[in-house]
């Protein structure tokens, strides 16, 4: 892996955990992280009422480059993903959706939820 990439790698698993910390202060419960399927790739899971929200979290450097951070492709994804392993998540009853959060240095956390509806 080049050292870009990793550079690119850790700051994306540091972001993750900055959004899992801010969720659980907004009283979500992570129930998994950067969960692998065949067709993509889930960075968080989590739960709160009877909401299960499968979270994309974006970084970037600069706050103004967030508004490019996320495509119809990317969640296209990231719903494929969901669908493939929310019977092993979700509990009966619960409401699914996808989430975006997105981070850059000095500004708060911007949480979309709902980002994706097909």
């Amino acid at each position: 892996m080049s050292a870009k990439r990793e550079l690119a790698e850790r700051r994306g698993r540091e972001g993750e955990a900055l959004a899992a910390q801010w969720l659980m202060q907004q009283g979500w419960q992570i129930v998994a992280e950067r969960v692998k399927t065949k067709v993509g790739e889930i960075d968080l899971i989590a739960r709160k009422s009877a909401i299960t929200a499968f979270i994309e979290v974006k970084w970037r450097k600069r706050a103004a480059d967030l508004a490019d951070a996320i495509d119809e492709r990317r969640l296209l994804r990231v719903a494929a993903a969901a669908e493939a392993v929310a019977h092993e998540y979700a509990q009966q009853g619960d409401d699914l959706r996808i989430d975006v959060i997105l981070l850059a240095p000095g500004t708060r956390p911007r949480h979309i939820e709902n980002a994706f509806q097909p």
